[in-house]
């Protein structure tokens, strides 16, 4: 069982920025990989970005070049900055683990873009 608590949602112009936390219960090399989904108003959840246990990189095309994945193993977090918000990005945003091929979420974050 892996726990996430993620955190650093709020709400802020358009663009502005945030950067979300996501704290797993465990050692980030035990985690086969983690990534970042939002929910939005009939989508219940769509990739945003992943990070591999080996610190490859996936984004979606609607963020690429202002959002950034990354992670803390010392920390067992992983964090996504957003830069450049636009009202579009609006959503709960939540975390995504994958281990021995189970997946585990959290609980989420809101984050609110105004224009």
């Amino acid at each position: 069982q892996v726990h996430l608590v993620e955190s650093g949602g709020g709400v802020v112009q358009a663009g502005g920025s945030l950067r979300l936390s996501c704290a797993a219960s465990q050692s980030l090399s035990s985690i086969n990989y983690m990534a970042w989904y939002r929910r939005t108003p009939g989508i219940e959840r769509a990739l945003v970005a992943h990070i591999t246990n080996r610190d490859g990189t996936y984004y979606t095309e609607s963020v690429k070049g202002r959002f950034t994945i990354s992670r803390d193993t010392a920390k067992n977090t992983i964090y996504l900055q957003m830069n450049n918000l636009r009202p579009e990005d609006t959503a709960v945003y939540l975390c995504n683990a994958v281990k021995s091929g189970s997946p585990y979420w959290g609980q989420g974050t809101q984050v609110t873009v105004s224009a």
